[in-house]
């Protein structure tokens, strides 16, 4: 996705789990929303591996109507939540179930770009999603990520092409800013800002790999 060549529809998908952190997800949300609000092709949709389920988030956000995991999208954005308390629920739960790490390393292998906000870094280190690549998590859980073997540094957005990860919890504004701005152009994501009343934080790294 560049603005060389932009999908005709940009479709999202957000996967919401048990312990989720809401704003990993709730941000980039709305960042895609107001996107298609100010008539971007944009379409944003909550999955999850259970959907008849109410998903609750770390907060207590509770989440219901969610749809089934799918082959239908471009980019998919991947919250953390919970990773450092320690307990088997968020992001450790996702990943010892198996099903979203499966599901994530078929979807980029199909062709869609995945990404990642805070500790949602360490499903896609569970996809194989991170093997050779730069890679950033929230800034507590790094030493984690990096005793997996993924090279971690501390930017805010790391842009690996295909593949990209965000810092904590804010950060995930940050990521989908620029994911319409290399997807759209930067008039098109400026107008986004606009709306929001929001300027992005720290910077981007761009990788080859």
């Amino acid at each position: 996705m560049s603005v060389d060549s932009p999908p005709a529809t940009l479709r999202v998908a957000i996967p919401i789990f048990p312990g989720f952190e809401e704003l990993d997800a709730i941000g980039p949300l709305e960042v895609f929303g107001l996107a298609a609000q100010c008539g971007l092709p944009v379409s944003t949709t909550l999955v999850s591996s259970d959907p008849d389920s109410v998903a609750g988030g770390v907060h207590g956000l509770a989440i219901t109507g969610l749809e089934p995991l799918s082959d239908r999208f471009d980019l998919v954005v991947v919250p953390g939540g919970a990773w450092l308390s320690g307990g088997k629920t968020g992001v450790r739960l996702a990943v010892s179930d198996g099903i979203l790490p499966r599901w994530l390393a078929d979807r980029h292998a199909g062709g869609a770009v995945i990404a990642s906000v805070c500790t949602g870094a360490f499903l896609l280190q569970a996809a194989g999603l991170l093997a050779g690549k730069v890679a950033t998590t929230h800034h507590l859980a790094m030493d984690d990520l990096r005793q997996l073997g993924v090279d971690v540094v501390s930017n805010r957005v790391i842009d690996a092409g295909s593949v990209l990860s965000a810092g904590g919890i804010a950060s995930g504004l940050d990521l989908a800013l620029w994911i319409l701005e290399r997807t759209f152009g930067q008039p098109a994501c400026g107008r986004v800002e606009d709306l929001m009343e929001y300027r992005r934080q720290g910077d981007v790294l761009k990788v080859g790999n």
